[in-house]
């Protein structure tokens, strides 16, 4: 590691009724990966934009190079060489991933023209250096999966040519595949002499790219250490202040009857093809697989956003048609879904109406509306779910991405389902969250509610499964019992689509 290119001291940021950032120091090196971790509200994520120009501190003060920067705006920093990759899309869906790129500054020709070879060229030159050569830069972003939306991001921070780069929570929607040619990547740039800031809750990573580990908690900077010099638990400790024994907390529950199977469920894309499956009343089971198995599409299909081109659905063992989220939120099914701006939340109203979306009947069944109760049932459910907020008044944009994922699960909670399906439900949640999502889960299905998840995280799957079905492809490929579980065995059939229980064993 280099000289200290970035230096914010005495950061103080404060919203209305909150004091985010309280007196916070940090530096950056050239060529190296520093990462700020914390639990959701811990404002990770503020500290960043703060250093991005895109907030303006009350106190304290940025110094680059030695030097004091003051930013008026996310362009002045850019112009500086700092450039952010969002845990939140910025990419235009109806225009091409080679215009995303070169979004405001296109390449044009001698006569004024844009230029679509050339920024192609150069788009398809910065995925190949990311090992996505598959992504193709003449299509539109809206056809784009979440993890190749992602990696266009990070493509369009690279062709900046930065000197600083932000990371906040880049892995979250990848597959491994993408997760190495991204760690990769850093090593080059750390190489070139770059300094990243990485925010993020992936403990496994912290050793593969990081130098250094500054963490925060409820605004107040706790320490920095060496990646080498604490432990995963004394990390933990730190940032949720308190002692975290046991993460996977999973009790044995009396399964009282099938609340849900399928028989041979397909979809119309080939992407769901003869899918069966069953989870019981009381039940945990999981979905394991790498990107684009066919996992999200499964719950997509049982939910009712995309169409069942065959197939039977049972519930309570008499046979269901789905054909819309409303008809499934009527047979008793939620769907805590892995895109919550899209499916979750309506962003731009409260977490209190956010909480009530789907149980305002349930709620109000005479259709008397007493926006007293409505608030009531919110901060009920912001309590049990800690959600970081001065008021369930404010709009639900202005939360962490962890914490907009609690108001997804309050909105549930209070329409109490009978089958819920959690499709990546610690997507951008920290440890402790993470533990207190476990901990919902657990508890809903001791009271009979059938559960299934869906994880790219292999262990939050075996630690919270009853049951683990393994898909490839499209196809169920394995089911795995709970004294059956093994880590290995289970990725290997995720990657090369083997099954049967004896492959599972041995």
């Amino acid at each position: 590691m280099g000289k200290t290119i970035l230096t914010a001291s005495h950061i103080t940021k404060i919203f209305p009724g909150m004091k985010a950032l309280d007196n916070v120091d940090f530096d950056l090196r050239e060529g190296e990966v520093h990462i700020l971790v914390g639990e959701n509200g811990a404002v990770k994520s503020t500290l960043a934009k703060v250093m991005l120009g895109a907030y303006k501190a009350e106190e304290g003060e940025i110094t680059l190079d030695g030097e004091v920067v003051k930013f008026n705006g996310t362009k002045d920093a850019l112009e500086k060489g700092i450039v952010a990759v969002y845990q939140e899309f910025t990419l235009v869906p109806y225009i091409s991933v080679a215009q995303n790129i070169f979004l405001n500054r296109e390449y044009r020709t001698k006569l004024g023209l844009l230029d679509h070879k050339r920024m192609e060229a150069e788009a398809q030159e910065l995925l190949q250096s990311l090992n996505c050569e598959y992504i193709d830069v003449k299509s539109y972003v809206k056809n784009l999966s979440v993890a190749e939306q992602q990696m266009v991001e990070i493509a369009k921070a690279l062709s900046f040519k930065p000197r600083i780069m932000v990371f906040d929570e880049p892995t979250a929607t990848l597959s491994e595949r993408e997760v190495d040619s991204l760690f990769a990547q850093i090593h080059r740039l750390k190489a070139e002499g770059i300094g990243i800031i990485y925010v993020s809750h992936r403990m496994q990573e912290f050793p593969l790219i990081g130098d250094r580990i500054t963490i925060l908690r409820d605004g107040v900077k706790i320490k920095t250490v060496g990646i080498n010099d604490c432990t995963n638990e004394e990390l933990v400790n730190m940032m949720v202040g308190r002692d975290v024994s046991q993460v996977y907390v999973r009790t044995e529950n009396k399964h009282s009857g099938v609340a849900l199977k399928t028989e041979n469920l397909c979809d119309y894309h080939g992407r769901v093809q003869n899918v069966n499956l069953t989870v019981e009343k009381g039940e945990i089971i999981g979905i394991a697989g790498l990107v684009g198995a066919g996992r999200t599409e499964t719950a997509e299909l049982l939910y009712g956003i995309q169409p069942i081109k065959s197939g039977q659905v049972y519930i309570d063992g008499k046979p269901v048609s789905i054909k819309s989220p409303i008809q499934a939120t009527k047979l008793g099914i939620g769907l805590v879904s892995e895109d919550r701006k899209k499916q979750g939340l309506a962003l731009d109203e409260s977490i209190a109406l956010n909480t009530v979306a789907v149980s305002l009947k349930k709620i109000f069944p005479r259709f008397f509306l007493s926006y007293k109760k409505i608030r009531e049932v919110a901060l009920d459910y912001k309590n049990q779910l800690r959600i970081a907020t001065t008021s369930v008044n404010k709009a639900c944009k202005y939360l962490s991405g962890g914490n907009q994922q609690k108001v997804v699960l309050a909105k549930w909670l209070s329409f109490d389902p009978d089958i819920l399906i959690f499709d990546e439900p610690t997507r951008g949640i920290d440890v402790g969250a993470k533990m207190e999502i476990y901990g919902l889960m657990n508890k809903l299905a001791s009271e009979g509610k059938a559960i299934i998840m869906i994880s790219s995280e292999l262990p939050e799957v075996i630690g919270m499964s009853d049951r683990i079905y393994i898909m490839h492809e499209g196809r169920m490929v394995g089911e795995v019992h709970r004294s059956e579980f093994d880590s290995e065995a289970i990725g290997a059939r995720m990657m090369l689509g083997t099954g049967g229980a004896e492959d599972a064993e041995g």
